[in-house]
């Protein structure tokens, strides 16, 4: 295969991929986007990202690497937090 040919082909592969990539990367602008459906989007990925840190407490406790105090205040402030993005949440909507 000629080198040529070869270049030609990567530089197609690279240009598909970034192509493709590129809704990943946040690289599209949005025409019209809604601020509120903007808030809306990041507050869910908060509830998520709460929730995760809640699973992540109980693992740890129920691991050992967690005492149960420790457990308990550690629940008690990220379950806290997760209502209040859930207030959030309902005060968008």
């Amino acid at each position: 295969m000629d080198i040529v040919a070869l270049l030609v082909i990567l530089a197609v592969i690279a240009a598909a991929a970034a192509i493709v990539s590129a809704p990943l990367r946040g690289d599209v602008p949005r025409e019209g986007s809604d601020p509120r459906g903007d808030r809306l989007a990041e507050l869910e990925a908060r509830k998520e990202a709460k929730y995760r840190e809640i699973r992540d407490a109980e693992m740890d406790f129920r691991t050992g690497k967690l005492s149960e105090d420790d457990h308990r205040t550690l629940d008690r402030q990220l379950r806290a937090e997760a209502m209040d993005v859930l207030r959030a949440i309902d005060d968008e909507g």
